[in-house]
């Protein structure tokens, strides 16, 4: 689970979300994702958002309505067997496609922020996120390498890793 630390998220909603992530078949394969309802955030911000939100949407065809959301319930698991990066929140959805996760968007509350500062501006959020943008879509084209399961002796052998 994550959770921003600014206040923004209700905890309320991580029952909603997990209730959601327990219906899964597979753990490892499924990320469940706040979608911001009522944001209380400037206009400025909710309209930089959107535009972000598109311009994603359409690179990356994930079908991610918002991103932003910090309230997130996702398997360890899945998150090892994604690539690290700086900034990856922003892609969680489009990463866990790219292994074969489902994506599921589940409506949050969204609040005025209670502590702290927002670290990113506009023009700040906006050069990160078009160079990450292209390493996602770069990503996105590259195989996963399968994990092969070896025995004490390191001989290859097993489930293929499953």
């Amino acid at each position: 689970i994550t959770l921003d630390g600014d206040g923004q998220n209700d905890p309320a909603d991580i029952l909603a979300l997990l209730a959601r992530f327990n219906e899964a078949p597979d753990p490892d394969k499924i990320l469940v994702t706040g979608l911001r309802a009522k944001r209380q955030d400037s206009f400025i911000k909710r309209l930089s958002s959107k535009v972000a939100n598109a311009v994603r949407a359409a690179m990356l065809g994930d079908g991610t309505p918002d991103t932003g959301s910090g309230l997130k319930v996702f398997s360890r698991q899945a998150f090892l067997d994604m690539p690290r990066f700086d900034h990856m929140h922003r892609f969680l959805p489009a990463l866990m496609q790219r292994q074969g996760g489902e994506v599921v968007s589940v409506p949050v509350n969204h609040r005025p922020r209670r502590h702290g500062t927002t670290k990113y501006g506009l023009f700040d959020r906006l050069g990160v996120g078009i160079v990450d943008l292209v390493g996602v879509m770069w990503l996105k084209r590259r195989p996963i390498k399968s994990k092969i399961k070896r025995d004490a002796n390191g001989e290859a052998g097993g489930d293929g890793g499953a």
